[in-house]
C-alpha cells in the first residue's frame, strides 16, 4: 500500500471569523511535487433527527445565504468550543424548534466536505419529545415544519430538501421504518 500523505511545508491563515477559519497550506505531494491546499477549519456541528409521537419528522425552514434560498433542514447547529455534541443537540432542538428530547441517541458522524473543510457533523436522534416554545438566536429566523416520511421524500424530489444531512436523516428514518416491518 502506497503512502498518499501530503507533507505540510507552510501554513498561512488568511481569515479568522466567527464560524470558520481559512488557511492556505503549501504541501509536498507523494511524488515530490508541490501544491497549495485551501482549507476551511470549523469547530464542528450537530444535527437532530426528531420524530414526533404522531409519526412526523421535525424540520425547520430557513434561508441560507450561501445558496440564496430558503430550504428545509433538520435542526442543526455549531458546536461551541469544548461542548459535548449531545448537549449541543439538545440545545439546538430547543432553540430552533421548542422540542425537548428526553435523550439524544448517537446515530453517526461524518465530514461534510473533506476536500476542503474539516467540519465534523454529529447526527443524533431525539428520543421522547416534548413540545415547547422555540428560543431562536437573535440572528436566527426559522419556521417549524413537521412532515410524514412520504411528504419528506416529496420535498426531496421537489428540491426543497437539498442538503446532505437532511437527506441522510430522511433515509435513516426510512431504514428504521423498514427494520420495524
Amino acid at each position: 500500500m502506497s503512502d498518499l500523505r501530503e507533507k505540510t511545508i507552510r501554513t498561512e491563515q488568511i481569515y479568522d471569523g466567527k464560524i470558520i477559519r481559512v488557511q492556505v497550506d503549501d504541501v509536498e505531494l507523494p511524488n515530490g511535487n508541490r501544491a497549495k491546499r485551501e482549507i476551511v477549519r470549523h469547530s464542528g456541528a450537530v444535527a437532530v433527527i426528531a420524530i414526533t409521537s404522531e409519526g412526523r419528522m421535525v424540520f425547520v425552514r430557513q434561508f441560507r445565504k450561501p445558496l440564496d434560498q430558503t430550504i428545509l433542514e433538520i435542526p442543526a447547529g455549531r458546536l461551541e468550543a469544548g461542548e459535548d455534541p449531545a448537549d449541543c443537540a439538545k440545545r439546538e432542538m430547543i432553540e430552533e424548534t421548542g422540542y425537548r428530547a428526553e435523550q439524544m441517541k448517537f446515530v453517526t458522524k461524518f465530514y461534510t466536505s473533506p476536500g476542503f473543510a474539516d467540519e465534523l457533523l454529529y447526527i443524533y436522534e431525539g428520543v421522547s419529545l416534548t413540545k415547547g416554545e422555540a428560543q431562536p438566536d437573535q440572528d436566527e429566523f426559522v419556521e417549524l415544519v413537521e412532515l410524514t416520511l412520504d411528504e419528506a421524500f416529496e420535498r426531496i424530489e421537489a428540491g426543497e430538501i437539498i442538503d446532505a444531512k437532511t437527506i441522510l436523516a430522511v433515509y435513516h428514518w426510512q431504514n428504521q421504518q423498514l427494520k420495524q416491518g
